[in-house]
């Protein structure tokens, strides 16, 4: 599968995170001057964050939390900068140690990371260690989407997921691969669709968890599956659409908004984690309160809220409705997914859908959330690419 072609040192370049000290100092420092509002007149989540679950958020933050524990794990696996398209892409790339292993590119999205798949890593490239088969070897590369995490912050217009998807096949043929596959979810799952769409040279098939396949025209009649989509649709668009919409339309005021407070980014970040995960009432049900922190500090430390927030902008004309795609395309649905698709759109959506899973327990952050299940979803649905 995989091809032994390196890519020229003069465009990969080594890449290791390293925060300053006086960069923690700083974050401490701004948490412990918090100046915090009035207490939600509501006894739930209906208006936002709430304020005692907050302030407990953030005294951990900044009593406890340790950013160079993550900053070692996240150093522990091999990390690079090339520019593409005038760009640095930051990207995580490890080869397992089996030749025939397929190369896999994991696509994250917003408010995510490459720490969406730490966990993910070593599983896939070497199964045998995990309990799996060395036939279902991979070669991953996590990049950090364009304006995210390490990745550098576009200073133009129209990186829109068409351009991202044409920078992740050129990111792929200069790493060597002649034959690979995709993931994602969330937006990651609208980039890997995108590239479903271009077909470029060596894609061989893709899988996506959290797809967006809702047809052009609503039936008049729907099926109980097809109302619960889109009541889920109508739930997403609405009471859970905020941060959405915002950063559809404004995202320069939420940068500025975020920038210089690190409690307004977890705050932010820690509402969309509360609301989308499969949790018994709180986010911290489905992780813990170091990985959301992880998230959120990742966000802080490269001050990105405004960027990462662009890719709403720049994509606001898009649809719910997928295209319509004709390579090969394995397909997870997670129970607490928002919106949750019936299987019948998405196999109309997908003539050639290679595998269809149902998981138990997940939600909308699945490689986050559920990193065993999708882990052997992923295994399982793009062996067939493997012949």
């Amino acid at each position: 599968m995989t091809s032994s072609t390196p890519a020229s040192s003069s465009l990969v370049r080594p890449f290791t995170v390293a925060i300053p000290d006086s960069e923690i100092a700083d974050l401490k420092q701004r948490l412990a001057r918090t100046r915090w509002p009035n207490q939600e007149t509501v006894p739930d989540w209906s208006q936002g964050v709430r304020l005692e679950n907050t302030t407990s958020l953030i005294d951990y933050w900044q009593r406890e939390y340790d950013w160079r524990r993550f900053e070692r794990e996240l150093n522990r696996f091999p990390q690079f900068l090339t520019e593409i398209d005038g760009l640095d892409i930051h990207f995580i790339h490890v080869r397992s140690k089996n030749p025939n292993a397929m190369p896999l590119i994991l696509t994250h999205g917003w408010p995510g990371s490459i720490v969406e798949f730490l966990k993910l890593i070593e599983p896939l490239t070497d199964p045998v260690a995990f309990g799996g088969n060395v036939e279902d070897s991979f070669d991953v590369v996590i990049p950090s989407l364009p304006g995210f995490g390490f990745s550098g912050k576009p200073t133009d217009t129209g990186w829109n997921v068409t351009r991202i998807a044409t920078a992740w096949a050129e990111l792929m043929k200069r790493l060597g691969y002649e034959n690979w596959a995709a993931q994602g979810g969330d937006w990651g799952s609208v980039v890997t669709s995108a590239l479903g769409v271009m077909r470029p040279a060596g894609l061989l098939g893709i899988h996506l968890n959290s797809p967006y396949a809702f047809p052009s025209e609503v039936p008049d009649t729907l099926s109980p599956e097809e109302r619960y989509a889109m009541d889920t649709l109508a739930l997403y668009n609405g009471d859970m659409g905020g941060a959405n919409h915002l950063q559809g339309t404004k995202p320069e005021t939420i940068g500025i908004a975020l920038a210089d407070s690190p409690a307004g980014q977890a705050a932010w970040i820690y509402d969309k984690f509360q609301s989308k995960t499969d949790n018994h009432g709180l986010a911290e049900d489905a992780l813990s309160i170091d990985e959301i922190l992880d998230a959120i500090s990742i966000y802080w430390f490269t001050n990105s809220a405004a960027s990462s927030a662009r890719i709403y902008w720049e994509n606001k004309g898009g649809s719910m409705a997928g295209p319509k795609l004709t390579l090969p395309v394995a397909v997870t649905v997670f129970p607490r997914d928002i919106p949750r698709l019936p299987r019948s759109w998405i196999e109309d959506t997908y003539t050639d859908l290679i595998h269809y899973g149902e998981a138990d327990k997940g939600g909308h952050f699945a490689a986050f959330e559920q990193p065993d299940i999708l882990i052997n979803e992923i295994r399982t649905g793009l062996r067939s690419l493997r012949t």
